[in-house]
């Protein structure tokens, strides 16, 4: 079992991220035989074009993952543009690729709408996600519900490719994560550096408090009952929470916990839940990051040359 993972750089990472991807990853990694997991700056630059700010997103990106407990020992950890063979593969796998195919991608639609330029990257946008799962011969990428398609696209393009030119690369299955796309943010909306309603993971006390007063409630009083099925407080609070724990919390709320009150609590939750990865993190130093990327692309380029050879034996090119 090869699980493969990963994460674009096009912001600071945030609660949703952590509850909806990265807990969920380092659960699977300590399962499987082997795993991998990089940092997508080619896919970042569909959005992020501005040099400096992409060389910062992706040095954070990587302390945070390192600082929340990816160990470069069990999991190898890499930068995408260090192994120049994702685009190589791009390329090969775009040229048995329906256009149809890629008409039909949900995400490209979703991005356009939302104002991302409508460029020739972001079309092909599925064909490099598919040679980043198919170069490391992955057997399992876990994805949210709303991502499956990226997979389902992936299989369909390396059984095009087996057909033209033989069975030459894996197909991978999805491994659909329950918590991912539900973790809401302020305003209730699921958490996404897009709607402008996110916790940040790490950053000072003072701009963690301030989002976390920010979110939304109803119109009920201080003492009246509150329902924990509806509250974005709860729902956020519950996430740090064993399920008696969870429990206990929810008859509070239909108690009459004021909202202040239950702010308060979510507070010190995440506070006392977060204070060991964030003394990790602030550890950590531009140095040691630079030093695992560095390890990590020689193992992933090793793994990436035994599946061009197949690719380009298969194709011809050798």
């Amino acid at each position: 079992m090869r699980v493969l993972s990963a994460m674009q750089p096009s912001g600071r990472l945030h609660w949703g991220n952590y509850f909806g991807s990265m807990r969920p990853n380092l659960e699977l990694a300590t399962k499987a035989n082997e795993s991998l997991f990089f940092i997508a700056d080619l896919h970042a630059l569909t959005t992020i074009q501005n040099p400096s700010e992409l060389r910062a997103l992706v040095s954070e990106a990587v302390a945070d993952y390192l600082a929340v407990g990816f160990d470069p020992r069990k999991t190898i950890i890499f930068r995408q543009s260090d192994v120049p063979k994702h685009a190589e593969l791009q390329w090969i796998l775009s040229t048995v690729t329906p256009m149809g195919l890629l008409e039909r991608a949900v995400s490209y639609k979703d991005k356009v709408e939302k104002g991302i330029a409508a460029t020739a990257g972001l079309f092909m946008y599925p064909v490099l996600m598919a040679a980043d799962i198919l170069l490391y011969d992955s057997t399992h990428v876990p994805v949210g519900k709303d991502q499956k398609q990226h997979v389902e696209m992936t299989r369909d393009i390396a059984l095009k490719f087996n057909h033209v030119f033989g069975e030459t690369l894996t197909l991978p299955e999805p491994l659909i994560g329950e918590e991912v796309a539900v973790v809401p943010g302020v305003d209730g909306q699921k958490m996404s550096k897009s709607y402008g309603n996110t916790i940040p993971l790490f950053g000072p006390e003072k701009e963690i408090e301030k989002a976390v007063m920010r979110i939304a409630t109803d119109s009920k009083g201080a003492t009246e009952p509150k329902d924990p099925k509806t509250s974005t407080i709860y729902q956020l609070h519950r996430l740090f929470l064993a399920k008696a724990e969870a429990d206990t919390l929810a008859a509070e709320y239909g108690k009459g916990l004021s909202y202040g009150d239950a702010k308060k609590k979510l507070l010190q939750a995440a506070s006392a839940y977060f204070a060991p990865m964030k003394t990790r993190r602030d550890k950590l130093s531009s140095n040691d990051v630079e030093s695992v990327l560095t390890e990590g692309a020689q193992k992933a380029r090793t793994i990436a040359a035994i599946t061009m050879e197949r690719v380009r034996k298969a194709t011809g090119l050798r």
